[in-house]
């Protein structure tokens, strides 16, 4: 009798990757990102066609409409990053889903901090004459850029799995301490930049109303919305990766003893 089908596959041979399984949810990131994708959309299509001037920047607020979405969205994704962090620290709920949920809140704030930049560059140069100023909210927040890509370049240094997501949370922990210092330094320091006006945190008043105020906060939900998605994406990428080291170690490790049986 035939003891069953034999592998004809010689050891050491590298096999074929089998199809990746459909992701859990994925309908309903389809459906997330479709709609970030059309706030976005309705956000720069609002703000270029429908909204009106400002009396004191005339057509250069438009460019607002995404700017400060852009800012908040880093805060946010920095935020989750070390909420997860803290939690991962925490012994009670320590698992490698808030280490991986970290690094992909992280990068995506790194991301739009990047955007934020550019983009208060871009309207700097025609309001003060420059690209660049060292003015305060402007000078922390590339420290805040600086931070995270180092956060993010720690979380590659080699080493046991559970030493690197230690240090990493901590490293996410110290550099969110720059949040706050970029959010209040054009009120705790004289500053070219303007004060808040969406939410101005000294008198508790808004500065933005009617239609662009609307437009403006499209621009805050499509966005939040766009990391929700991007977050979700790269959290899922992450998640292979950790698979697919894990299962490679496996094979290596079947196939070394296979070797060590033929001798």
């Amino acid at each position: 009798m035939s003891a069953g089908p034999v592998s004809s596959r010689p050891v050491g041979a590298q096999t074929r990757p089998l199809p990746l399984p459909r992701p859990p949810l994925s309908g309903a990131l389809g459906a997330l990102g479709f709609l970030a994708l059309a706030g976005v959309v309705a956000t720069a299509w609002l703000g270029l066609f429908v909204t009106p001037p400002d009396e004191f920047m005339g057509n250069l607020v438009r460019l607002l409409y995404v700017h400060p979405p852009m800012a908040w969205v880093a805060f946010l994704a920095f935020g989750v990053a070390s909420l997860a962090s803290l939690l991962y620290l925490w012994p009670r709920t320590r698992t490698e889903h808030f280490d991986r949920l970290a690094g992909a809140s992280a990068e995506v704030g790194v991301v739009f901090t990047g955007l934020t930049l550019v983009s208060g560059s871009i309207w700097g140069r025609p309001t003060w004459g420059a690209w660049w100023v060292w003015d305060p909210l402007l000078t922390t927040t590339a420290l805040l850029f600086v931070l995270y890509l180092g956060y993010l370049a720690l979380r590659r240094v080699p080493g046991d799995f559970e030493v690197r997501a230690r240090r990493s949370a901590i490293g996410a922990l110290i550099a969110f301490v720059d949040v706050p210092i970029v959010y209040f330094s054009v009120v705790w320091w004289r500053s070219l930049h303007q004060a808040p006006t969406v939410l101005n945190p000294t008198t508790r008043k808004t500065y933005v109303h009617g239609s662009m105020a609307w437009t403006l906060l499209l621009g805050f939900v499509s966005f939040t919305l766009l990391y929700a998605w991007l977050t979700a994406h790269r959290y899922r990428l992450a998640k292979l990766q950790d698979l697919e080291d894990t299962e490679g170690l496996d094979l290596a490790l079947r196939e070394r003893r296979a070797e060590g049986d033929a001798r």
